[in-house]
């Protein structure tokens, strides 16, 4: 099993090259309304719904916010259902906003 935290640059470079890449972002849902990447929303309160959605085995990306809760749900993937490799975008889509796309609604 494995969790990294990589920068916003290097999930989009991961997700450009990998088709088969999971990408979940686990903020509420009217956080992803203001303004999403096109990562699948599945709230942190829903995780156990991520555990039956999503391959366990595929490289997954998780995003929220800042990156605390994409932290706690890619360690309960992690320990509780058997997820092998985690990616959390570090400082989560403020941290993508700042150096991939500044044109996100966040607020």
């Amino acid at each position: 099993m494995s969790i990294q935290q990589l920068p916003p640059k290097n999930c989009s470079e991961i997700i450009a090259k990998d088709t088969q890449i999971q990408c979940i972002d686990v903020r509420e849902p009217y956080e992803y309304d203001l303004g999403n990447i096109g990562f699948v929303n599945i709230p942190m309160s829903e995780t156990l719904n991520i555990s039956e959605q999503f391959d366990k085995e595929k490289q997954t990306i998780i995003l929220c916010r800042s990156g605390k809760r994409a932290e706690a749900v890619a360690n309960l993937l992690s320990t509780e259902y058997n997820f092998t490799s985690l990616i959390i975008v570090a400082g989560g889509i403020t941290a993508w906003k700042e150096t991939i796309d500044n044109t996100i609604q966040l607020d």
